[in-house]
């Protein structure tokens, strides 16, 4: 399974792949990618995505998407 985790910009993206090996005891590196939004050339109207590897499914989803609530971001459904 995977978690795409999308937030609004790169310091709150950078914050959850950090918190995600404290909270979650995720150990591999998530991966961080810039999706800028359909139309858009500035950097600034870029969403970040946090792409978590979850092969077990052993994350639990709710959580996941309460914890990138805290920071304004959702999870994407799978």
């Amino acid at each position: 399974m995977r978690h795409v985790l999308v937030l609004p910009d790169r310091d709150a993206a950078e914050e959850v792949a950090r918190e995600l090996a404290d909270r979650f005891g995720v150990r591999d590196e998530p991966q961080l990618v810039r999706d800028a939004l359909a139309g858009e050339d500035d950097a600034e109207d870029a969403q970040w995505l946090v792409v978590v590897e979850d092969p077990q499914a052993r994350l639990d989803a709710t959580a996941l998407d309460d914890f990138v609530a805290e920071l304004d971001g959702w999870r994407e459904a799978p």
